[in-house]
């Protein structure tokens, strides 16, 4: 199912991460999914009941399948 958000809204959000680059609706993979994809870093973040989830816990990165476990300091 393809999302439906406000076009201002899409326009303003951003990814949390540190490029703070634009959002566009879907997945590399599937342009309906209920997801937004960064333009930059590649995650994607999910829509749930039509209300983007912006977590960086949240978000997977092009190629996983799962939340982003990479993110985060091991040290």
């Amino acid at each position: 199912m393809a999302i439906t958000l406000d076009a201002q809204l899409l326009e303003i959000l951003a990814c949390p991460s540190p490029d703070h680059a634009p959002l566009r609706p879907g997945t590399p993979d599937d342009a309906e999914a209920d997801a937004l994809t960064c333009t930059e870093c590649g995650r994607v973040y999910p829509v749930r009941d039509g209300i983007p989830v912006l977590l960086l816990d949240e978000a997977t990165l092009p190629g996983t399948a799962g939340p982003d476990a990479d993110h985060g300091d091991s040290a």
